[in-house]
């Protein structure tokens, strides 16, 4: 693969109650467990880290393939749910749905220009058959 950009971050303290920076410090964000995990909540967390990357990633993704199909997705939109849970074999894994709102194209196409846009975002790729991903898209 011919790289083209890598974010640098780094965590320190205590993990999930510790902090994270990135190299050029835009992102310096102090992190908290969520209470649903016995933690305070007094802090971002790595889910909704994940969530909102991947929710731009898609979105980014859904423009590119929208541009070339000449579909309208002014006032799109994409929302992204991530879910942490104990698996079968003592850890944990992740799940994730997202919600794509099209309201400018016809529901058929919406979910076309979903699923080819899921083939192309790189969380997408890298998820992919690795933790469950749904797509949802909104109705008209």
């Amino acid at each position: 693969m011919n790289v083209l950009y890598t974010a640098e971050a780094l965590s320190t303290g205590a993990g999930r109650n510790g902090n994270v920076r990135t190299s050029d410090g835009r992102l310096d964000l102090g992190l908290a467990m969520p209470p649903a995990l016995g933690g305070s909540g007094d802090g971002t967390n790595p889910e909704q880290l994940f969530a909102a990357g991947y929710a731009a990633c898609f979105h980014s993704a859904l423009q590119l393939i929208a541009r070339q199909e000449k579909a309208d997705i002014t006032d799109s939109a994409v929302g992204a749910r991530v879910g942490i849970g104990p698996n079968d074999d003592g850890g944990f894994e992740l799940t994730v749905t997202l919600e794509v709102t099209l309201p400018n194209v016809p529901r058929d196409q919406a979910l076309a220009l979903t699923e080819k846009a899921h083939q192309v975002c790189p969380y997408s790729n890298a998820t992919r058959g690795n933790i469950e991903v749904a797509l949802e898209v909104a109705e008209d």
